[in-house]
Formats: structure tokens, sequence, C-alpha cells
């Protein structure tokens, strides 16, 4: 007894994507629409949006149930898929790596200033590293920083170790004088 199973001599059915295929590109285009919705509306504008996408995405941010929410970004999800979305990732990614370039520069600035306060040869370091900088500010700050963290836990007020965080960021960050980081400069 046979069965009849189909012979399939055109392969021409299978052109198209699953229907998993096609579930994972939809849940794919709803993650970058909450993404998206992560940006600050400042940064939708370049992105020339439709007008109805740009409305469901500001309806979104106003919508705070947990299912209302969930359609909703289900709703972006579809709309999302009658635009070019790559525009759209770019800008996400730019954003992301911007946080996260940003918080590097904070983690790495925290490490300065904890191996300046543990020894003297990092003080050399950091001088060789960032030119221009006030090394006399620089030693006071470390040396305040020092005194206070040496003083008793109670005691203990911060501020030079705040200073001294301040300063490092802004040598850092290039600035031509970092003592004065902060301060308005009015000597124009």
């Amino acid at each position: 007894m046979q069965e009849n199973i189909p012979e399939f001599e055109d392969d021409s059915d299978f052109d198209r994507p699953s229907k998993s295929q096609m579930k994972r590109d939809m849940t794919a285009l709803q993650k970058l629409g909450e993404d998206l919705l992560a940006l600050p509306e400042s940064r939708w504008e370049p992105l020339a949006l439709p007008e109805i996408l740009y409305d469901a995405l500001k309806a979104a941010k106003k919508i705070t149930n947990f299912e209302g929410r969930r359609r909703q970004m289900q709703y972006i999800g579809k709309l999302m898929r009658k635009i070019d979305a790559e525009p759209v990732r770019e800008a996400v990614a730019a954003f992301k790596l911007g946080h996260a370039q940003d918080s590097l520069k904070l983690h790495q600035s925290e490490r300065w200033r904890e191996r300046l306060l543990a020894s003297d040869e990092a003080l050399q370091e950091f001088l060789a590293e960032h030119d221009g900088v006030d090394i006399q500010q620089l030693r006071s700050l470390v040396r305040a920083a020092r005194k206070d963290a040496s003083g008793a836990p109670e005691k203990r007020n911060g501020r030079a170790f705040r200073e001294l965080f301040q300063f490092i960021k802004a040598s850092q960050a290039g600035e031509a004088d970092p003592g004065a980081a902060g301060e308005d400069a009015d000597d124009e």
C-alpha cells in the first residue's frame, strides 16, 4: 500500500521565509521599537519617522498599564514593518554606544583616583599621560583626599575625594584648565 506522497519537482513553494522566521522578524522589530522608545524624543526627529509611528511612540510613553503597553508595542512593531528599519537601528546603536563610552570614561577616572590615592608613582604616571595638568593643584587635591581618607569615618566629609575625581575627569576630557571645570569663565 503506497501513500500518496506529493513529489516536489518545483521548489518555488519554499522561496518565502518560514512562519517562524517571520515571527522572529516581527519580534525583532517590536524590540527595536522598544529601543526607539528608550531614546529621547529629540533623537526621533532626524529619523524622519512617519507621523503615525511618531504618534504611536508618544502614546506608548504615556501608557502605564502593562497589557495596554504590550499591545501598543505590538502596534509599534507592526508600523515598523512599513519603514526602513536600518536608520533606526543605527540611531539606537549610536545612542547606546555614547552611553557606554561615557560610562567607560567615568570608570577610568575612578580607577585613576584610586591609584593616585594609593601611591606616589601613580602621580608621575598621570602627569606623563596628561600634558598641561596643573601639578600643584593635583598634588594638593591628592594630599587633601589622602588626609580625609585617613581620618575617622564619621569625621570624613569627602569633598577632597570628589574634587580629585572632578579634576581627573576634566583632565581626561582634555580641557585646557581642568581646575576651572564647572566654574563660569567670564574673562571674554
